[in-house]
């Protein structure tokens, strides 16, 4: 079954849910992209990009977002189910392919989702005459001037970039912006500011389209300080979404270098495309220590340069390496079809030092993808560790399964033989869980 075919068979089982609809904007869906009344060159970068039908966010939100005149949207859809080539496709669609102006702007919270972004929409373009340019660090230079009818980039840069080189009469032109990771791009403590400073330097009657994976009610204050006008606010099940292809796991660790232990272990008794290991810190010594017991890894974080930063993506997505470790900074957004296990060295926590639930599932979103299942693993290694599991657990409702290590004397095992018999003993237990 094609990517494109195991998306449809995943989104038929989900339905979606209208929080806020413009009374004067009746909310329909599309059974086909014939249905959307696409370009014929739009139309085959489409199904020359493997979809076949419209899923689940795309048949309800591009007839939202193509209608005249425009309307304003807020979506909430996980990653891996297509949001990305729906606002891709709205854009392309309402681009005056006569005027080479820039007409509209996407905004992502990090250099590899623009990156992500870019290559989906240079993909559904590739037989129309699109101009699209991306607008992140050292692509291109202070001096350049902004050019593409679309252009996509990192806030604090693209946010400069309209201010020194576009005149009041270029910006004037623009007449779309995406947020993209919305959430995280209008939070009060990280982005908000340079995002609403975009949206000031942009014309009124924009049409602002935000998608997220995860929303919450003080976000959607703030978006409105952004929002004027009739909006339509439209939301796939995405949590039950990304919790039914992930199954998720726990194992307790005695100490750092049991935790390590284990780590390696895991690597030596399943079977793995590809993984993403999660670590606020040190995360650089985790990734030394992997390479020396011979696993190909790569390491990323935000303080490589951006050139470094590029080259741990590409070769991840090559799958010239197996493993990235890596921070939160690829947390969101982030799409690699082969990774079918993501483990959290540790757990997520936010700036108040928190159990942070919308982080966690970003980061275990990062697998079970395309209806395919996932694997998330999570490392509990003191009683601290313990409350957030179990906060996670709370919030989502949902059990996370402890998998068992203790070896006592009815074991009759070795001293010696200890760390194998433990590993065949967590084996055992994924074999049996993976079937249920």
């Amino acid at each position: 079954m094609s990517s494109s075919a195991s998306l449809d068979a995943l989104h038929s089982m989900h339905e979606i849910s209208v929080l806020q609809q413009n009374p004067e904007s009746p909310l329909h869906s599309v059974a086909t992209f014939e249905d959307l009344n696409l370009s014929d060159e739009l139309k085959k970068g489409v199904y020359m990009s493997g979809y076949t039908r419209p899923s689940k966010i795309q048949a309800h939100a591009l007839p939202l977002l193509l209608r005249n005149p425009p309307e304003h949207l807020i979506a909430q859809a996980q990653t891996g189910t297509g949001k990305t080539a729906t606002f891709c496709l709205a854009l392309l669609s309402r681009l005056d392919y006569t005027d080479p102006s820039t007409q509209a702007i996407v905004v992502a919270p990090s250099r590899e989702l623009a990156r992500q972004i870019f290559d989906v929409m240079k993909t559904l373009a590739r037989f129309t005459a699109a101009t699209i340019t991306q607008i992140v660090p050292h692509v291109v230079r202070t001096s350049d001037k902004i050019t593409g009818h679309i252009i996509i980039g990192t806030p604090g840069k693209l946010g400069d970039m309209i201010k020194r080189t576009m005149t009041l009469a270029q910006r004037s032109r623009v007449k779309m912006l995406v947020l993209d990771e919305a959430d995280f791009m209008l939070d009060l403590q990280g982005l908000g500011n340079q995002s609403l400073q975009i949206k000031k330097l942009l014309p009124d009657s924009i049409q602002l389209i935000f998608f997220s994976a995860t929303w919450d009610d003080t976000v959607d204050k703030f978006a409105h300080r952004f929002i004027t006008g009739p909006s339509n606010q439209i939301r796939l099940e995405t949590y039950q979404l990304t919790l039914e292809y992930v199954k998720q796991f726990f194992i307790d660790c005695d100490s750092e270098e049991d935790r390590f232990q284990v780590l390696v272990g895991l690597y030596g008794i399943m079977t793995i495309s590809q993984s993403i290991i999660f670590r606020r810190a040190m995360a650089e010594k985790i990734s030394t220590k992997m390479i020396l017991n011979h696993h190909q890894v790569s390491f990323l974080h935000g303080g490589l340069v951006p050139e470094e930063r590029d080259d741990v993506m590409d070769e991840f997505r090559s799958g010239r390496t197996k493993v990235l470790v890596t921070t939160n900074v690829l947390a969101r957004g982030i799409d690699v079809e082969r990774v079918n296990m993501v483990i959290n060295y540790d757990l997520p926590l936010d700036n108040d030092g928190k159990p942070d639930p919308n982080t966690y599932l970003h980061r275990i979103g990062r697998t079970g993808r395309f209806g395919r299942l996932g694997v998330s693993v999570n490392f509990v290694h003191d009683h601290s560790s313990q409350e957030v599991l179990a906060e996670f657990q709370n919030h989502f409702d949902r059990e996370i399964l402890r998998v068992p290590t203790e070896l006592d004397e009815a074991d009759g095992v070795m001293v010696a033989d200890q760390e194998s018999a433990r590993l065949e003993r967590i084996e055992a237990f994924f074999k049996m869980a993976m079937k249920l």
